[in-house]
C-alpha cells in the first residue's frame, strides 16, 4: 500500500470551500451524464462517526461507459477542533484487489498543520506533497486559459490573479488536507500501479481545485 498526503491551499474560507466543492462536483456530474456516464446516488443517510461526530454517509455508483462502474462510499463529518473531515473509499468490481481510501480535513491556514490525521494507518514517514493550484503543471489537454489562477480575477470577490508566493500573503486562505492510500495487491505490478494511480489522483485534485476557484463567480453567494 502506498500512502501520500496532499495539501491543497485555496484563496477561500472553509465555509466557501464547502460550497465551491459541492458546485464543482455537481457541475462535473452533469457534464459526465451528458456523455452517457454519470453518478447514481445509492444511499444518502445520517451517520455518527466515533471520532468526528455527526455527518452524512453517501454511497454513489460512478458509471463509466468504457470500464463498468466504481462503488464510492463518501463519509462526511465535522469536528470543532480540526474542521470538517470526510473519508472516501473506492473499490472496483472488476479489480477486487484494488482499493483507494481518501481521508480529508479542512483548516483555515496555509497548510502548516503537522500530523493532522493522527492516523493508525500511517506506519512510519509518508510523503507530504503541496499542490499549488496556480503554478504546478497539469496535463496539457486539461489546460484552459479561463481556468488559470495566474490570470483569473473574480468579479464578485476581487480575488486573483494569484502571484508567486500567494500562499504566504493571501487572505482568506484555507487548506484541504488529503491522506490518500492506494492498494493494488497483484505481485509484480503493485508498485507501478500504485504510483500511477497517485499520479492520476494528483492531477484530478489539482485540476478540480483550479476549477473550483476559477468558477467562484458561478457559485459565490
Amino acid at each position: 500500500m502506498l500512502i501520500k498526503e496532499y495539501r491543497i491551499c485555496m484563496p477561500l474560507t472553509t465555509e466557501e470551500y464547502r460550497v465551491g466543492q459541492l458546485y464543482t462536483i455537481s457541475k462535473h456530474s452533469h457534464q459526465e451524464s451528458e456523455k452517457g456516464e454519470g453518478v447514481e446516488v445509492v444511499k444518502n443517510e445520517p451517520h455518527e462517526d466515533p471520532v468526528h461526530g455527526p455527518g452524512q454517509f453517501t454511497e454513489k455508483r460512478v458509471h463509466l461507459s468504457r470500464w463498468g462502474s466504481l462503488r464510492v462510499g463518501i463519509l462526511g463529518s465535522g469536528s470543532l477542533r480540526s474542521g470538517p473531515a470526510d473519508g472516501r473509499s473506492l473499490q472496483c468490481s472488476f479489480l477486487p484487489k484494488f482499493s483507494i481510501y481518501i481521508e480529508t480535513k479542512y483548516e483555515d491556514n496555509c497548510g502548516d498543520s503537522e500530523n493532522i490525521f493522527h492516523s493508525d494507518k500511517i506506519l512510519g514517514d509518508h510523503e507530504v506533497s503541496f499542490l499549488d493550484i496556480a503554478f504546478d503543471e497539469i496535463p496539457e489537454r486539461y489546460y484552459r486559459s479561463l481556468e488559470d489562477p495566474r490570470f483569473f480575477s473574480s468579479a464578485k470577490t476581487g480575488r486573483g490573479p494569484l502571484r508567486e508566493g500567494w500562499r504566504q500573503h493571501t487572505k482568506p486562505i484555507m487548506c484541504s488536507y488529503k491522506l490518500v492510500s492506494v492498494k493494488f495487491e497483484v505481485w509484480g505490478l503493485q508498485t507501478r500501479v500504485e504510483q500511477f494511480v497517485h499520479k492520476v489522483i494528483r492531477d484530478i485534485l489539482l485540476i478540480g481545485h483550479r476549477q473550483a476557484f476559477a468558477w467562484v463567480d458561478e457559485w459565490c453567494g
